[in-house]
């Protein structure tokens, strides 16, 4: 009964999920900027290279 009581007072385990849950969400979200910055930065690139051989 101690080490249930011990295992439901410990709290690392916790702290480790909520550092994941972190770490995943941040992860989603440079994910995200990389996506979204990369499709313009193609679309510039794209548009530049076009013009270029037009002259």
């Amino acid at each position: 009964m101690r080490k249930l009581i011990r295992f439901f007072k410990d709290e690392e385990g916790a702290t480790a999920v909520e550092y994941a849950i972190m770490v995943a969400l941040i992860a989603i979200v440079i994910i995200a900027a990389v996506v979204l910055v990369g499709e313009k930065a193609n679309n510039v690139f794209s548009r530049v290279g076009s013009e270029m051989g037009n002259v």
